[in-house]
């Protein structure tokens, strides 16, 4: 569970981290894994090689955090790869993607990638 974001600083589970995360969905327990020390090939720029382990992982939905003032893109080759896997995406600043991860959490697959500063 997301417990908390403000620019720099996420919350999962009681521990913080200061990096962009990727948060990995763990099927046989209902838990997740975080990859604390998320970084692009491009700064505010998701492509597709930056997802590749989160589409080996197969959420339902992947949940894209572009930030607090939301700079980060994700552009078109992008999504198509996530809609050939079969991964529905949602892409929203930060502040909102942390709500939407912990709104679907209960209920679907889910995995996010958040950039945590602009």
């Amino acid at each position: 569970m997301i417990e908390g974001y403000d620019f720099g600083i996420l919350r999962i589970d009681g521990k913080e981290y200061h990096s962009d995360v990727i948060i990995y969905p763990d099927s046989s327990c209902g838990d997740c894994r975080v990859d604390g020390s998320w970084w692009r090939k491009e700064g505010h720029r998701v492509d597709r090689a930056d997802l590749e382990s989160v589409v080996k992982a197969r959420p339902d939905v992947l949940v894209v955090g572009t930030g607090y003032y939301g700079c980060m893109e994700v552009p078109t080759e992008t999504r198509e790869l996530l809609k050939d896997a079969g991964i529905e995406l949602c892409i929203e600043p930060t502040v909102q993607a942390c709500d939407r991860y912990n709104q679907l959490k209960p209920v679907r697959k889910v995995a996010a990638a958040l950039h945590l500063t602009c």
